[in-house]
């Protein structure tokens, strides 16, 4: 189904290659409470040989209010390095369903100046499912000295989305699911508003993977715009704490769409001030 993105790699391309020098593969997987599943432990217990564990906690600003807040290049830097991670590394992140978290770890090492970086069809439940193989070996790691290239250019702060508001220079996509951004459906984080930014448009996440895979580009291309949002022009993509923000990113840019952005503070934010605009309903 995504044979055609150069954004991801199939489980037959990296069994193939497993071992293979340059090469590293990096388990990104973090779920939601209701997902009842801990991706450290599902780690521990069973990953691809080589694997390394991304935690998305750690690899956040610590300073930060907001969840999963894009670090410092330099603390993005020593958390990776730590990792045994290079920026010259041809590196593939999965999660557990396929399209959910890894994709995050996909655009953090984007922005950071990671260019050979691919997101695994599938993801590790499939390849666990069809007997690939797994090991509970902790992987020998020999620390890194990761060289971050910073690109501010790809990240929206809270100014942007007041600007961008207000003035509809860029159109918004926003991927969390039909029930929360129509309001209709209350938010999981306490003290957040239910709804969205006005003038986004909704194109959730789940909507552009099928059992684990990315979808083909014409079938993305339908998914963005029935979404009511227009490939010539710019996005910021958003979600609830900028986790699956990053799969519509992920979709836009399989699409050829370079000029995109993440609000990286996303509705946790947004949602939760008492001055930010709100929107209910479909539009």
């Amino acid at each position: 189904m995504a044979d055609d993105s150069p954004f991801t790699v199939d489980a037959d391309w990296l069994q193939s290659r497993l071992g293979e020098p340059g090469l590293t593969i990096v388990d990104a997987s973090w779920y939601l409470p209701a997902q009842k599943r801990d991706a450290r432990a599902e780690y521990e217990a069973a990953h691809i040989p080589g694997a390394r564990f991304f935690d998305h906690d750690a690899a956040s600003d610590p300073d930060a209010k907001l969840p999963h807040t894009l670090p410092s290049p330099q603390h993005f830097a020593q958390y990776v390095g730590t990792m045994g991670i290079s920026a010259d590394d041809t590196i593939v992140v999965h999660d557990g369903p396929g399209f959910f978290s890894a994709p995050r770890a996909w655009w953090m090492l984007r922005v950071m100046g990671v260019f050979q970086v691919y997101v695994l069809d599938g993801g590790f439940d499939r390849w666990k499912a069809a007997g690939r193989p797994v090991t509970a070996e902790p992987t020998k790691i020999a620390p890194n000295v990761f060289h971050a290239d910073f690109d501010a250019a790809r990240v929206a702060s809270l100014s942007d989305m007041r600007r961008i508001v207000e003035t509809k220079e860029s159109q918004i996509a926003d991927a969390r699911g039909a029930g929360r951004f129509t309001g209709t459906e209350p938010e999981p984080r306490a003290g957040v508003r239910s709804g969205h930014m006005p003038g986004a448009r909704n194109l959730p996440y789940s909507a552009l993977s099928q059992d684990g895979e990315l979808l083909s580009k014409d079938s993305l291309r339908k998914a963005v715009e029935d979404a009511g949002i227009d490939l010539s022009k710019p996005v910021v993509t958003s979600c609830g704490s900028g986790i699956t923000a990053a799969v519509v990113t992920l979709a836009l840019e399989t699409l050829g769409h370079t000029d995109n952005r993440l609000y990286d503070g996303s509705w946790t934010e947004w949602g939760g001030l008492a001055d930010t605009p709100v929107a209910t309903g479909k539009e």
